[in-house]
C-alpha cells in the first residue's frame, strides 16, 4: 500500500527528534531489548513501549512518511524507552551487537508471493541467521501476517534456525495490535508463529 507524502517528513526533522537516520552500534546500558522490523505507524511498539517502562523497544521502518508517524506517537506519549529508525532490515548488522536483542517482532510484512521475490521476504533464511545471531540465548521470534501461504511457507523457513513453541491459526485480538491487524481482523483470521533461538543453530553460525 502507498503511503501518503508527509510534507515535514524529511532525514533532518526526524533526526532533530532523535530519530536514528543512518547506521549506527547502538548500546542498550543491559537493558532488554525489543525490535519491531517494519512498524507501520507504531500502534503496536509504541503500546509495547508504554506498558513496560523498564525495557527498551525499537521501531524500525523503511518508509520516511510511515517513520515520521512513529516519531509523532512517541513525542505525544512521551516514550523515553523507545527509539525509532529510519533504515533497512538487510543492514541490522550495523545497528546491532552479536546477542544484543532479547526479542524481534516481525507483524504483517510484505509476503512478495512470487516465487522470484522469496528472497526479501523477513522469514526468509538469510533474514533468520542475522536474527539468531542478534538475539541472546533466551531470545525470541514473533511472526503475526493474515497471509496464508507466507505463514505456511514461514514455518519452513524458521523450523530450521528457532524451536517453535508456539503456531496459532486463529489469533485472538489484544492489547498490542498493529492497525492493519486490527483493519484485516474484519476479513479474516490472523496467523502468530513464535519461535525461539536454537542454541545448536547459533554455535553453528
Amino acid at each position: 500500500m502507498r503511503q501518503k507524502k508527509v510534507k515535514y517528513a524529511t532525514k533532518e526533522i526526524l533526526e532533530s527528534y532523535d530519530v536514528v537516520v543512518e547506521p549506527k552500534m547502538l548500546d542498550f546500558h543491559e537493558k532488554k531489548v525489543f525490535l519491531e522490523i517494519g512498524s507501520g505507524k507504531g500502534q503496536f511498539i509504541t503500546k509495547l513501549a508504554e506498558d513496560n517502562p523498564n525495557n527498551i523497544y525499537i521501531a524500525m521502518e523503511v518508509n520516511i512518511n510511515v517513520c515520521y508517524r512513529i516519531m509523532e506517537k512517541k513525542e505525544s506519549m512521551k516514550l523515553d524507552n523507545l527509539i525509532i529508525i529510519l533504515g533497512d532490515a538487510s543492514f541490522l548488522n550495523l545497528y546491532f551487537g552479536l546477542d544484543s536483542i532479547d526479542g524481534i517482532f516481525l507483524n504483517f510484512s510484505d509476503p512478495w508471493p512470487k516465487g522470484k521475490h522469496h528472497k526479501r521476504r523477513l522469514t526468509y533464511p538469510t533474514f533468520l541467521k542475522t536474527y539468531v545471531s542478534l538475539l541472546k540465548d533466551h531470545g525470541f521470534l514473533q511472526f503475526r501476517t493474515d497471509h496464508p501461504a507466507l505463514f505456511h511457507e514461514s514455518i519452513e523457513y524458521i523450523e530450521n534456525f528457532f524451536i517453535i513453541t508456539d503456531v496459532n491459526h486463529q489469533l485472538e485480538a489484544s492489547a498490542y495490535m498493529t492497525e492493519y491487524e486490527i483493519k484485516k481482523r474484519a476479513i479474516g483470521p490472523i496467523y502468530q508463529l513464535i519461535g525461539k533461538v536454537d542454541k545448536h543453530v547459533k554455535e553453528g553460525l
